[in-house]
């Protein structure tokens, strides 16, 4: 499984040959601007809620690669009305194919489109393959319901906000490395604007001294499991 930090909170996965992308938000991230969008790969978008930093690309990313967007029933209607296509989930839903299947899962967060238009429940996603699983917490608060991952999956790692302010910050997301029993932690939602800036140091220090890895990639960095 290879992950792609692509800024903000947006990932790209490749699995078995397929191509997922998470929440793009590409074009409006000036720390990503060396980033190419016309040149991402999506066989499948994953949306954990409707706002801008996370949906900013969604119809662009889609209508060139014809890729299937899947997220909570609200945001896919959105997308079904604009004749993208599809899959809507719901809290506890999966999503499954033959390369992969992703597990929409609790998170606690608001979600509404740019518009107006109301985005349904936020969630995060398991995405698991036969040897591997990963956690994306989308944006969240801490949340008991987050120690029901390892009652059913083995993590091999989990991306986590940890900007504070909007979602977690970085002493709840250690917080929350234990309630989904998963040490190797990839941040995310830190940094992109001043409200949700961090000190990137204390941060690593903070879950090292938890004996915890936190990893920090530079946008458009790849990492492998």
């Amino acid at each position: 499984m290879k992950i792609t930090f692509y800024g903000h909170a947006c990932f790209g996965f490749e699995i078995n040959g397929k191509h997922i992308v998470i929440d793009p938000f590409i074009s409006g991230n000036p720390k990503a601007s060396h980033i190419v969008l016309d040149e991402i790969k999506a066989d499948y978008i994953l949306l954990t809620h409707a706002h801008q930093d996370h949906v900013l690309d969604v119809e662009v990313l889609a209508e060139r690669t014809g890729a299937v967007i899947v997220s909570n029933f609200e945001i896919v209607g959105y997308y079904n009305a604009k004749d993208l296509k599809g899959h809507p989930l719901n809290h506890g839903g999966t999503f499954a194919t033959e390369s992969f299947s992703a597990k929409y899962v609790t998170a606690v967060h608001t979600s509404s489109f740019a518009d107006g238009t109301y985005g349904g429940e936020p969630g995060g996603f398991v995405i698991s393959t036969k040897d591997q699983a990963v956690y994306i917490a989308g944006d969240t608060a801490l949340t008991m319901d987050m120690k029901l991952i390892p009652m059913q999956t083995k993590l091999a790692a989990s991306i986590l906000p940890i900007g504070d302010t909007f979602t977690m910050g970085v002493d709840d997301a250690i917080l929350a490395s234990d309630f989904v029993a998963c040490s190797k932690v990839v941040g995310c939602h830190y940094d992109t604007f001043p409200p949700i800036e961090i000190d990137t140091d204390e941060a690593r220090n903070k879950f090292e001294s938890q004996g915890k890895e936190l990893l920090l990639p530079e946008i458009g960095e790849t990492i492998v499991l």
